[in-house]
């Protein structure tokens, strides 16, 4: 499949001139650093969720670089961020891929925040990679489909990611489904501005990043990560929009209960996108999340 143009799709993604492009054996990460290390401190490491990228960040990067320095990447075959094999996309395999790349530039992350499958990915990461450090989950998806579903669900979207012609034809519907900005607001109840809607329309109309998304989909195994949770030795802050349709917050009570050093800070009227809604309400919280254990 084709991948996104920096110079064409990218022209409008925000904070272009904190970006960067790491070549690792055959492997294009797209990454954006700013901030600059305070006191010696090591950077926070920013993980998007399912079907997104880096543009995510826009608002509460630059908060949180105001004290740190702050690294975020487009996952595995999302947005710009090309070359992995489209069957190494399991939970295990991407963080793998990300530890590799940390280790390439010589990041050990102070504390991880990861966005929806992010925050999973974070925890994935602490238990197979050795990191320790405080994993703040935004609207986090880490409770498996519930009874018969958590089988079900990876199997269609398998069924589909086998299909070529499915994630042409997912990107060729969306302007029938009223646009990728009445898509996002039935999907996560988030209002976000227009300049936000037009990165994700630019990503949810391409097929190329829609194959990475059901690849991701695909291969996701959270019941395996759900048996490892009670292991998860990090201090986790879960924040999570009141009114997430995608991740009930019922849900996430569940998921506080499963790890053993976890709180959860319920944003009443946000929803999925809670960070993008409310940056500035969502980085107090991470500020003093952190101040206590980094």
């Amino acid at each position: 499949m084709s991948h996104l143009d920096w110079n064409r799709e990218g022209l409008i993604w925000p904070h272009r001139d904190a970006s960067s492009f790491i070549e690792i054996g055959g492997v294009r990460w797209h990454v954006q650093r700013m901030g600059a290390k305070v006191d010696g401190r090591a950077p926070l490491l920013l993980l998007h969720g399912t079907g997104a990228s880096v543009h995510s960040w826009r608002d509460l990067m630059p908060l949180l670089a105001q004290t740190h320095e702050v690294i975020a990447v487009d996952l595995p075959r999302h947005a710009f961020t090309t070359g992995h094999s489209a069957y190494a996309m399991s939970l295990p395999a991407m963080a793998g891929e990300i530890a590799a790349l940390m280790k390439h530039l010589g990041v050990t992350p102070a504390a991880i925040i990861g966005h929806s499958a992010g925050a999973a990915l974070a925890l994935q990461l602490g238990l197979a990679h050795g990191h320790t450090g405080p994993v703040v989950g935004l609207s986090s998806a880490l409770r498996p489909f519930p009874g018969p579903f958590a089988q079900i669900f990876p199997a269609v979207a398998k069924a589909l990611f086998i299909n070529p012609l499915v994630p042409r034809i997912f990107t060729g519907s969306i302007d029938l489904v009223g646009g990728a900005g009445r898509f996002l607001w039935r999907s996560t109840h988030s209002r976000i501005d227009d300049a936000a809607i037009a990165c994700y329309a630019a990503l949810l109309k391409h097929s190329g990043h829609a194959g990475g998304a059901l690849a991701m989909m695909a291969n996701w195994d959270l019941p395996a990560l759900r048996e490892r949770m009670g292991d998860a030795a990090n201090p986790v802050l879960m924040i999570h929009g009141g009114n997430d349709p995608a991740i009930p917050p019922g849900w996430a009570r569940e998921a506080q209960g499963w790890l053993p050093d976890a709180q959860l800070e319920i944003l009443a009227g946000l929803g999925h996108l809670a960070h993008e809604e409310a940056p500035e309400k969502v980085a107090a919280l991470i500020a003093a999340f952190l101040a206590e254990r980094i």
